[in-house]
C-alpha cells in the first residue's frame, strides 16, 4: 500500500562529488555537491546546483569554471568535511592534505586524489529557488591511469568503491547486478 508523502527531491542515491574552483592558489576552494549530473552526451554537458550563499558560488560565478572530482570510499571523510565547513574559514586543500593539480584547460585545480576529474566551463546560470544551476560544457576529463582497462580502454570507476549519497548518508557502491542491456541479452 502507498501512502501520501510530502513533495520533495527523493531521487536517491546521488553522486557525492567534490567541486574544486578558483583561478589561483590563494582562492582555491572545494565544495561538496550532490545536486549534479549529466545533461547531454554530445556535446558533453553537465551541471551542479549551489546555494548562492555558499562560498564557492561567487568564485564559480566570477571565473565561469570548476572541476567535478569524483569521490570514493577513501575520500568519504574529506567529502563530508568539505560539505560542512566553509572555504571562508578554511583552506580545504591544506587542512585535508589534498593535492591541487593543474587542469588541462580550466584554471580551477583538479583534486589529485580523485580518480576522475571533469573540467567544466559555465554556459548558463539558472536561478531555480534555493539553488542556482550552473549549466556547463565539459571541456576536458582527467582519469587515473591505473583505472583504465588496457585491453578495452574503459575507465573502471567501480574498482574505487564510488561514493553515493542517500537521505543524508554516504554509501560505497560495490555489488554489480548486471551491465547495460543485460535484461535482454541472449543466452549462449
Amino acid at each position: 500500500m502507498k501512502v501520501p508523502f510530502k513533495p520533495g527531491t527523493l531521487i536517491y542515491p546521488l553522486p557525492a562529488v567534490m567541486v574544486s574552483c578558483g583561478d589561483q592558489p590563494d582562492n582555491y576552494n572545494i565544495v561538496t555537491v550532490a545536486w549534479t549530473g549529466t545533461l547531454c552526451t554530445d556535446p558533453p554537458m553537465c551541471y551542479i546546483s549551489l546555494r548562492p550563499e555558499r562560498h564557492s558560488y561567487d568564485i564559480i560565478k566570477r571565473t565561469g569554471e570548476y572541476v567535478i572530482n569524483l569521490t570514493t570510499a577513501a575520500l568519504a571523510q574529506a567529502t563530508d568535511w568539505c560539505g560542512v565547513r566553509s572555504g571562508r574559514d578554511y583552506d580545504k586543500f591544506k587542512t585535508l592534505h589534498l593535492t591541487p593539480q593543474p587542469a588541462q584547460i580550466v584554471k580551477a585545480p583538479l583534486i589529485a586524489e580523485s580518480p576522475l576529474n571533469i573540467e567544466c566551463r559555465v554556459t548558463e546560470i539558472r536561478p531555480l529557488g534555493t539553488h542556482h544551476m550552473f549549466i556547463s560544457d565539459v571541456v576536458a576529463v582527467n582519469a587515473e591511469d591505473s583505472l583504465i582497462d588496457k585491453a578495452t580502454g574503459a575507465f573502471q570507476l567501480n574498482h574505487t568503491r564510488p561514493l553515493a549519497f542517500s537521505h543524508g548518508k554516504y554509501y560505497a557502491l560495490g555489488e554489480k547486478l548486471g551491465g547495460f542491456g543485460f535484461s535482454v541479452k541472449k543466452k549462449k
